[in-house]
This record gives C-alpha cells, structure tokens and sequence, in this order.
C-alpha cells in the first residue's frame, strides 16, 4: 500500500469514527510510518477523545417532582393499599366532576354500581343525587365535583372504618386543595360527622350553613336514606333549596326557587 493510500484510509477510518460517534478513535490511533519512495508526510495521529457524561440521563433525574394533580390523584387511588379495602374492591373510586367546581359534593364511600364502574354515585342513589342537583340547576358536568371519604367499597356496603377514613383522608384533602370550590355539601351522617368531627346526628345538623376550612358546609340527606325513608324526602329538598340560595352568591343565574320542582324520589 502506497503512502498516499495509507494517508486517505487513515483519514478516512478517522472521519467515520467522528460520524458514528463510536469513541473507537479514543481507544485506536491510526499513523503509519513514511513511506521511503514518498515525499508525503505521515499521518497525524487522531487525538483521543473523551468520553461524554449522559447529559440527558442526570438532567432527567434532576428534573423537579411534578406538582400535585387530580390526574394523580387519580393514579394514586388506583394503586393504593393503604387500609385493607384494596383487598376486596374491583376499582378505587377516585371521584369525578369540573377542575374548579362551585360545589364539591361528598359522600361516604363506594357501593356495588360504583366499585364496578370507578365512578362516584351511579347506582340508584346516584342517579336520585343527579336529580337532587338538576332540582337546583346543578350537575356534575358542570358545575360539581362529586367523591367519597373512602374510595374504596367497605365490603357489603358497611360504615367506613375509623383505621379506612384515615387512610383516605389524605386523597380527600389533596383534592379539597386543587379543586378550590365554593361551597361543600356532605351526604349523610358519616361524612358529615367525619368531616366535622361531631357525633351530632344528621337530623338535627342537616340544613344547617357550618364551616369547613374556611368553605361553607352544608350537611343533608344521604340519597340512599332517602330511598329507604321517605319522611327524609321533604327536608332534603328544603335543604336544597338553602344551597340554591346561597348558591346565588356565586352565580349569575337567580331563577326563582318557587318554580324549581322537587326531586322524585
């Protein structure tokens, strides 16, 4: 091999290793001695090269924690085996509705219809909740976000466990934080106790504007109360209607509740 072909392969084999990008060059040299019969120079040898950080490896595990979201929020619930009713549900129940919801509606926890589908309120007592709100010109859609204390079935539909609410509450005040909403309505008696932290019975605290964090709070029926007992039927819709009212604060739209129809129940 000539001189002059030695000095292009060398050139060559070099080029290619800074396209590839292999780091071959950094562990080779390429130089061949002068040819005798030429005047060329010999080749220079390749300077070694470093080789590179995986810059975009650190930058990843540098890169900041995202903020708290209801997307995972959601994601969290799913997984979570914080109480022992993740050994027992088809789905955790997270909660559905609007980012920044008027009212934030809250229940206790999840029954048969819900743990199958992961959504809040869809059975019976769901679909008479949906009326209850379309009564006053509320809906999930758009003006509510709707959840429980627990975002699991208790099994056989049982009161949550003080050791199951703990373990939830957590997820509940996470989502209070983001959702910001206007007012809070509490369903039923173990909610509303819960939240406030009263033994007072839903009875005597329904209807009644109290405060929770700064939000007013109104306590009512239970939907699933109501389809057991109807004597609970006429207060709950009073109850409504005191919502309704104060609802006015923060909306633009004042029908008149006197023309408002009643649930049925």
């Amino acid at each position: 091999m000539t001189a002059e072909r030695k000095q292009s392969l060398a050139l060559f084999l070099a080029t290619l290793d800074d396209l590839l990008g292999s780091g071959y060059a950094s562990k080779r040299e390429y130089s061949f001695s002068k040819d005798p019969s030429s005047s060329d120079p010999p080749a220079q040898p390749v300077q070694e090269q470093k080789e590179q950080e995986p810059v975009a490896l650190h930058a990843a595990l540098k890169k900041p924690v995202p903020p708290d979201s209801l997307h995972r929020i959601i994601n969290e619930v799913y997984i979570c085996t914080a109480c022992p009713l993740h050994k027992t549900r088809i789905s955790g129940v997270p909660g559905e509705g609007v980012e920044h919801p008027v009212v934030l509606v809250v229940g206790e926890g999840p029954g048969a219809q819900e743990d199958k589908t992961g959504r809040p309120f869809v059975g019976p007592a769901g679909q008479l909740l949906d009326k209850m709100l379309s009564s006053i010109d509320l809906s999930r859609e758009k003006q509510c976000f709707i959840t429980n204390i627990v975002k699991c079935r208790p099994p056989l539909n049982r009161d949550p466990q003080l050791e199951e609410m703990e373990a939830c509450m957590p997820f509940f005040s996470r989502q209070l934080a983001l959702l910001k909403p206007k007012l809070i309505l509490s369903l039923g008696r173990i909610a509303t106790q819960w939240l406030l932290q009263t033994n007072e019975t839903i009875t005597k605290l329904h209807g009644q504007w109290k405060d929770y964090k700064g939000i007013p709070f109104l306590p009512t029926y239970h939907p699933s109360a109501l389809l057991h007992n109807e004597m609970w039927k006429r207060p709950a819709w009073e109850d409504l209607k005191i919502l309704r009212a104060k609802l006015q604060e923060y909306t633009d739209q004042k029908p008149e509740l006197s023309k408002q129809k009643e649930p049925e129940v």
